[in-house]
């Protein structure tokens, strides 16, 4: 945290005590939540982004899929529509928002993906026309406290967990710490590749000051998989150039640098937009390094945005290549982590 944080102090407490009083109306039911007509999992964090929401989304639907029918819900951050609206095969990311869209083309179109900025509505309509759902996992609904959902997974990243964390603007925290108590499990995502017993502990011990005294804590790493071109035939190369609009890129480039030989790192802010200037950076980027058949290089979530750029005819001859990304954990973690949450849908 910057030395001048401190100077934003008496702006985080005007911030605390508005979230504050917001949360403590609906806590007493003076504001009133509401239940859903089909289970609902909510993915959310305490922070503003970077926490990997969408992975874990991903990694639930690929788990969980097998055993009842499973939709995806979100308010679809950065589109440029409003309303309620479910995605196929011809939505646009500026239609239903990148992320939304990076699931639907992950799963092919099989997994049913809605968006919606009033979750409750959204779920009485989902509801009337997919009737056959056996569950709605809803990307970044933690604040959302008009919904009461049966459940809440709760996302904090290793390097900034919320329990070092301080509120807008001081901080990037939305609500003040004591909001966890509210989650039904902890996972604490982007994790060093090796991490003790004891560290794990550590981490576990700081968290749980703000948990229910039963709620597990459970830790994610970040993995990737292999390149994949985004739609064209050319053969990979080890000399890349980075591009990414993520709130925290530095796990991506980290990858990138120890697995591949990075020529350039191209980065935007969280959900970029881009522009004819952005596209001819790029290119830019790419003529300087032409002699050294480079690729681009980037996440799934901008894909989706630079695959309708392409097919507008912009980037022209730049070979595109795609880093898959799941969130990953270990297999003990695993299967704990899958049965405590269907021990909790099957009380419910």
């Amino acid at each position: 945290m910057p030395w001048y944080a401190f100077l934003l102090a008496p702006f985080a407490l005007i911030f605390r005590i508005i979230t504050g009083i917001r949360n403590w109306l609906f806590d007493r039911q003076i504001l009133k939540s509401s239940k859903s007509p089909i289970p609902t999992l909510v993915v959310g964090n305490l922070s503003v982004g970077g926490t990997g929401k969408t992975p874990m989304v991903e990694f639930l639907i690929q788990n969980l899929g097998p055993e009842l029918r499973i939709a995806s819900l979100s308010r679809g951050y950065g589109r440029k529509t409003k309303g309620f609206l479910e995605a196929s095969s011809k939505s646009s990311p500026s239609e239903i928002g990148d992320e939304p869209l990076q699931i639907y083309e992950k799963f092919n179109g099989k997994v049913p993906v809605f968006v919606g900025e009033d979750r409750v509505s959204a779920l009485e309509k989902i509801a009337a026309i997919s009737a056959d759902l056996g569950l709605v996992v809803l990307d970044d609904a933690f604040q959302h406290r008009k919904l009461k959902a049966d459940f809440y997974c709760l996302l904090t990243p290793y390097s900034s967990t919320f329990s070092d964390d301080f509120l807008l603007p001081m901080g990037r925290l939305r609500e003040s710490r004591s909001g966890a108590s509210r989650s039904d499990m902890v996972v604490v995502t982007k994790c060093p590749e090796t991490l003790s017993l004891e560290q794990r502990k550590q981490v576990a011990n700081k968290l749980r000051k703000y948990l229910q005294a039963d709620t597990p804590v459970f830790f994610s790493k970040v993995g990737y998989g292999k390149p994949c071109p985004m739609d064209h035939q050319e053969p990979f190369s080890e000399a890349v150039i980075l591009l990414s609009g993520l709130a925290d890129d530095r796990p991506f480039a980290d990858y990138s640098h120890r697995k591949f030989r990075v020529l350039d790192r191209l980065a935007f802010p969280d959900h970029h937009d881009y522009t004819t200037a952005d596209l001819a950076k790029i290119s830019r980027s790419w003529e300087k390094h032409r002699g050294q058949k480079p690729v681009l290089l980037t996440t799934e979530k901008d894909a989706v945005k630079l695959k309708s750029l392409a097919n507008q005819g912009f980037l022209g001859e730049i070979p595109i290549f795609v880093l898959p990304i799941e969130a990953q954990f270990d297999s003990e973690d695993k299967q704990m982590l899958l049965s405590y949450i269907r021990e909790k849908f099957r009380k419910k």
